[in-house]
């Protein structure tokens, strides 16, 4: 066994690595809270709220409430994808079929990529999908596409795009590690019982693998919430908030941009709350169910 001063000093040395892992965070929460004449550097000057009202008036630069909004649901709408996906893509690969492994490959190879290289190659087959449509109009003289086409690079299409090939990895690989354990009697007892596949489905596998599903929500919407790099070059002319925070650090010169940060990893701190209370709430529903089966086998 270690010695006590062996543990002592691995006690020291964790609680250093806390320090320097969640110290840069608590000092912006620390330095969003000076006084109107404070900057952006200890000590602080004063304490007040008055750097949180100059966020929310839109400190004259961008505006960060619609980027918030942006970023929500485009956050949203990427974590509903990245669960439906990585869950059909998980029972999928529960039986092996032609071409699974290139598949699987293909799928977990965009984690490695480097992101700016992701973010470049969907702003190109984008951009080649822009002259396509706009030669295809010219051709056949479509007055719409003319006259009034852009892009088809948007929020929604090539930003949601660079940003699934970040998050649809994590849920397969979460799927893949929850169906490896999954024990497949439960679906014979209900096929046994007369359950059809989607009875099944609902009633044996959906709730012991739930809570991992909201696993696989949470990673998907937080990769997408902070998401910089892969949007960076294919999220068109709309920015989300990470991108708006970028360029404020080399514009805004006062704690207004402490008090954006805080107010961003408040977001995270109450998407994780929700969802440990969410996979709460099932695991004691499921527990409940157990325990009133229980009864009617006695």
């Amino acid at each position: 066994m270690a010695s006590r001063s062996t543990k002592i000093w691995l006690g020291i040395f964790f609680a250093l690595f806390i320090a320097f892992l969640y110290g840069p965070m608590l000092t912006i929460f620390v330095l969003s809270f000076q006084g109107p004449q404070g900057g952006l550097t200890f000590p602080m000057n004063g304490f007040s709220t008055h750097w949180f009202q100059t966020l929310w008036e839109g400190m004259g630069v961008v505006d960060i409430g619609r980027a918030f909004r942006r970023s929500i649901a485009l956050g949203l709408v990427v974590m509903v994808i990245t669960v439906v996906l990585g869950l059909m893509a998980g029972l999928a690969f529960r039986k092996p079929f032609k071409g699974s492994g290139a598949l699987f490959y293909i799928t977990v190879a965009s984690l490695i990529v480097p992101s700016i290289v992701v973010s470049l190659g969907v702003a190109l087959q984008f951009r080649l999908m822009d002259e396509a449509l706009k030669a295809f109009g010219q051709k056949h003289e479509i007055e719409w596409i003319v006259q009034e086409f852009t892009t088809t690079m948007g929020l929604f299409s090539s930003g949601m795009g660079a940003q699934l090939t970040w998050t649809l990895p994590f849920g397969l690989l979460i799927m893949f590690a929850v169906f490896n354990r999954f024990d497949p009697s439960y679906e014979e007892a209900a096929r046994d019982l007369g359950a059809g596949p989607w009875a099944t489905f609902r009633e044996a596998v959906l709730p012991i693998i739930a809570p991992s599903l909201v696993g696989v929500a949470l990673f998907g919407f937080t990769l997408s919430y902070d998401e910089l790099a892969r949007s960076s070059q294919a999220i068109g002319g709309l920015n989300t908030l990470p991108l708006e925070l970028r360029g404020l650090t080399t514009t805004v010169t006062d704690p207004s941009i402490y008090a954006l940060g805080t107010l961003t990893t408040a977001v995270s701190f109450v998407v994780i709350a929700i969802s440990l209370l969410v996979a709460w709430l099932i695991r004691r529903r499921r527990l409940g169910h157990g325990s009133d089966a229980g009864k009617g086998l006695v």
